[in-house]
C-alpha cells in the first residue's frame, strides 16, 4: 500500500511558478511509475507527466511540454513538479499518481492517489 502526499500548491499570477512536491511511503518507491494528473472544475482529470522508476525518462502533455518540469529523488522517496509560465487554464487540483508500469496516461490504471493539492493561476 503506497501513500502519496502532495503539498506546493497556492496562488500565483499568470506568468508565475510553482514547484508541487509528492511524498510517497507505505511501498518501494522505486517499483513506480510517478505521474502528476490535475482537475479542474467541471472537466475530466486529465495526464500531466510521468517519470519512469529511475528518473531517466519522462513524458508530458502537450499543453504543458516545455514549461513543467517533472522529477524524482529516489533518496527521499519524493516526486516534484517545476512548473514555470503559468496560464490561468493550469488553474484545477494536481495530483500525484503510482503506477508500475510505464506508458499508462489513463486515470484508472493508476491504483496509488495523493488527495491533492490546488493550484490557482490568476490573469
Amino acid at each position: 500500500q503506497v501513500q502519496l502526499v502532495e503539498s506546493g500548491g497556492g496562488l500565483v499570477q499568470a506568468g508565475g511558478s510553482l514547484r508541487l512536491s509528492c511524498t510517497a511511503s507505505g511501498g518501494t518507491f522505486t517499483a513506480y511509475v510517478m505521474s502528476w494528473f490535475r482537475q479542474a472544475p467541471g472537466k475530466e482529470r486529465e495526464f500531466v507527466a510521468a517519470i519512469n522508476w529511475s528518473g531517466s525518462s519522462a513524458n508530458y502533455a502537450d499543453s504543458v511540454k516545455g514549461r513543467f518540469t517533472i522529477s524524482r529523488d529516489n533518496a527521499k522517496n519524493m516526486v516534484y513538479l517545476q512548473m514555470n509560465s503559468l496560464k490561468p487554464e493550469d488553474t484545477a487540483v494536481y495530483r500525484c499518481a503510482a503506477v508500475p508500469s510505464w506508458g499508462v496516461v489513463e486515470a484508472a490504471h493508476y491504483r496509488y492517489w495523493g488527495q491533492g493539492t490546488q493550484v490557482t493561476v490568476s490573469s
